[in-house]
């Protein structure tokens, strides 16, 4: 308060035409000023939800009062954030772990600093960050966290994919990464090749020059999902049924049996894809979207020797990595920036959470990933589709 006191002294003196104090006098260390201007963050409108339940039933949009910042916080304003199926799942409590009730939603996203503690240093007004490695309560319009907490990135990047990039595409590289020495002319096979972590690995995998067999569900219109996926970069795409076959090689052509696949679907997909693995082959699941369990036949585990194992990011995040990780997400946004990396996505106002929600429930039949954004921060080609939509509807 003295620091103000003397700024205040002085600004009198020249108003009445005093001697003009000397610089130094007046040249106020930028700690002090930092942190007299940023004692509080503004208000925020947020999701929360006070117990666990169904999210269209329990998620509210309530304005949270200002946060005191402390020495090293960091106010950010949230950019966009995405509803994630781990989110629903945190809401509904069926996650391993989530947040105490009450609690605000949301894992990942991207924001703007907006004001920052006295004791911060290396980031500034302006600067667009992610919470890294992932943080919850990222569905509101400003989020006070440490430091430590946010990762700084590159503005040039579209808003959408840095909203989205830690969660799905992290999981689809790892997977790449940590399970077999996968080199050029190598391949891989999955399931559920048109979720974001399928279109990822699809796309990491063509970076790399390694085949990627895809399997889809039968439905309406799967000849334009296949050609979809392989301008992605897929070298194969089947339905399950055209996998109601004795030997599914005879499909590959010049493709390498893989040594590796990923099942994010279970059930009898799961059993597709282990079809196709080699001698010793390793099958890696990471969802369950068909909430059915894992087949296996018999004789894979007798005369293949095939194993099964599991993948969780947020295991891996958990161990004391936050700087590989952030290498990698730095990686995984240069692709974005290039047109290497990309994937369906549908930015939708904050102020629209309910539609939003529904959407990512599956209520309104299949609809892409749903990534809320501050209707400020929409690119005018946004704002009219989303018009477009409305008038339609």
């Amino acid at each position: 308060m003295a620091a103000v006191r003397l700024i205040q002294i002085h600004l009198k003196a020249a108003l009445h035409g005093g001697p003009r104090p000397p610089w130094r006098l007046c040249r106020l260390p930028n700690r002090i000023v930092r942190s007299f201007s940023s004692a509080m963050s503004p208000a925020s409108k947020a999701v929360v939800y006070e117990e666990q339940g169904p999210p269209d039933v329990v998620c509210k949009v309530k304005e949270l009062p200002p946060v005191p910042l402390k020495d090293e916080d960091v106010c950010v304003r949230m950019l966009a954030a995405p509803i994630n199926p781990s989110d629903i799942n945190r809401v509904e409590g069926v996650y391993p772990v989530r947040p105490a009730v009450p609690a605000v939603g949301g894992y990942e996203g991207v924001g703007e600093v907006h004001s920052v503690g006295s004791a911060v240093k290396g980031l500034c007004p302006g600067d667009w960050v992610i919470p890294s490695p992932p943080s919850s309560g990222t569905w509101q319009t400003y989020v006070v966290k440490e430091q430590s907490v946010w990762h700084r990135i590159d503005k040039s990047t579209p808003m959408e994919y840095a909203a989205t990039i830690t969660v799905n595409p992290l999981t689809a590289l790892r997977m790449l990464e940590d399970f077999v020495d996968l080199k050029s002319g190598d391949a891989v096979v999955q399931n559920g090749a048109t979720s974001i972590v399928g279109q990822c690995i699809i796309q990491l995998a063509r970076v790399r020059g390694i085949h990627s067999i895809n399997i889809i569900r039968d439905r309406p219109g799967s000849d334009e999902v296949k050609q979809r996926l392989k301008k992605l970069g897929a070298s194969e795409v089947f339905t399950e049924n055209q996998l109601e076959v004795k030997n599914v090689k005879s499909l590959l052509a010049d493709i390498p049996e893989p040594a590796i696949g990923f099942n994010c679907v279970g059930g009898n997909a799961s059993s597709l894809v282990l079809k196709f693995l080699s001698q010793g082959g390793t099958m890696v699941t990471y969802g369950g979207m068909s909430k059915r369990p894992i087949i296996v036949p018999t004789s894979s585990f007798i005369f293949k020797d095939l194993s099964l194992r599991g993948f969780w990011l947020q295991k891996w995040l958990s161990s004391e990595k936050t700087k590989e990780c952030r290498e990698m997400i730095d990686y995984l946004l240069s692709l974005t920036r290039s047109g290497e990396l990309k994937y369906d996505m549908e930015l939708c106002p904050f102020d629209q959470f309910p539609t939003a929600l529904d959407k990512a429930l599956g209520k309104l039949g299949s609809q892409p990933k749903q990534v809320q954004a501050s209707r400020r921060d929409l690119r005018p080609m946004d704002v009219e589709t989303l018009d477009k939509r409305k008038l339609c509807g």
